[in-house]
């Protein structure tokens, strides 16, 4: 028999721990050669545990079988009934880099909530203006028939229709969920157990926008800061467009790129099935000495208490 999950960390006395699900040894090998050391070495700073879901919770022949993004809904039930030890729980998607000197993410989680990032608000872009420019630069770069008003555009509105469920303020992103697996548990597995294997949706029978909606209906979410789940396509379409031209696709590039971003953000999100979208697949993204200790020093310099000394002139380069 398959087996479910692997610990790749464990310190001693923690009941805090990041879990990812990576089925198929593909996936797997993908996640342990990019994003796995950047995750080491931010579980190992802060003493939380690891874990990787590499098989199917739920067998295949169950008529309530999904794809993998869903079986992220019985990860905690799972948990609750294997590793007692295991009391709050950070599902993220495996596309995903962290910044080793980010904040401890449950030190700021309120555990009577599932906490989660929104798509829409709380963000340094304009939502409208950030998906627009997507669509134009798909258009421009990949695609000439990328059409330049597609769903992507849907309105908060539009998207919880199209899904026929009550519309709801927010859109979450299912890439980062943390709670409290004695308190959550229960309710994700009923979220999942809600949809049949034939379960349709915008994002190819993803299971984005049914979280989105549950977890608001539900009235327990908790949106966290954006950097802990800032999304390359936004940073890219922002800060970034040149990289979308085939001429600088220099690897040098791309990492210098993806490193300014990590060094402004927490947890970097991949997201999406488009070019850029790969573009983390590099060895030794924000590993090496010089990058580590910037974000380091910078991390110290941002938790000190400043009161704005005047030096009575203007301070200038020489």
């Amino acid at each position: 028999m398959k087996k479910k999950l692997e610990i790749k960390y464990k310190p001693k006395n923690c009941s805090n721990y990041i879990a990812t699900i990576v089925i198929g040894k593909r996936y797997e090998q993908i996640w342990t050669k990019f994003a796995y050391p950047s995750w080491k070495l931010y579980c190992k700073k802060n003493s939380i545990g690891l874990i990787i879901i590499k098989d199917y919770l739920i067998d295949k022949e169950n008529l309530y079988w999904k794809k993998a993004t869903w079986q992220k809904y019985l990860v905690g039930d799972y948990f609750l009934k294997n590793f007692k030890f295991i009391k709050n729980v950070c599902l993220v998607d495996a596309d995903i880099l962290i910044n080793p000197f980010s904040p401890n993410i449950f030190k700021k989680h309120n555990t009577k909530k599932i906490a989660t990032t929104s798509t829409r608000f709380n963000m340094p872009y304009p939502w409208l203006g950030t998906q627009k420019r997507i669509s134009f630069y798909r258009k421009k770069f990949y695609k000439k028939t990328y059409p330049l008003d597609s769903s992507i555009l849907f309105t908060t509105r539009q998207v919880y229709k199209y899904h026929n469920f009550k519309v709801q303020k927010d859109e979450a992103c299912a890439g980062l969920i943390m709670f409290n697996v004695k308190k959550h548990s229960q309710l994700m597995k009923s979220w999942f157990f809600k949809y049949s294997k034939n379960v349709k949706s915008i994002t190819d029978n993803g299971d984005n926008t049914h979280f989105s909606y549950h977890v608001q209906k539900s009235k327990i979410v908790q949106w966290l800061d954006y950097r802990f789940q800032a999304i390359w396509s936004y940073e890219i379409s922002a800060k970034y467009p040149f990289l979308y031209e085939k001429k600088n696709n220099k690897k040098s590039l791309i990492i210098n790129c993806i490193e300014a971003s990590l060094m402004n953000n927490y947890f970097l999100h991949f997201a999406g099935s488009w070019f850029d979208s790969s573009m983390y697949k590099y060895k030794k993204i924000f590993l090496s000495k010089k990058i580590l200790k910037l974000a380091k020093e910078l991390s110290i310099y941002e938790s000190k208490k400043v009161i704005g000394k005047s030096y009575n002139k203007t301070i200038k380069p020489k």
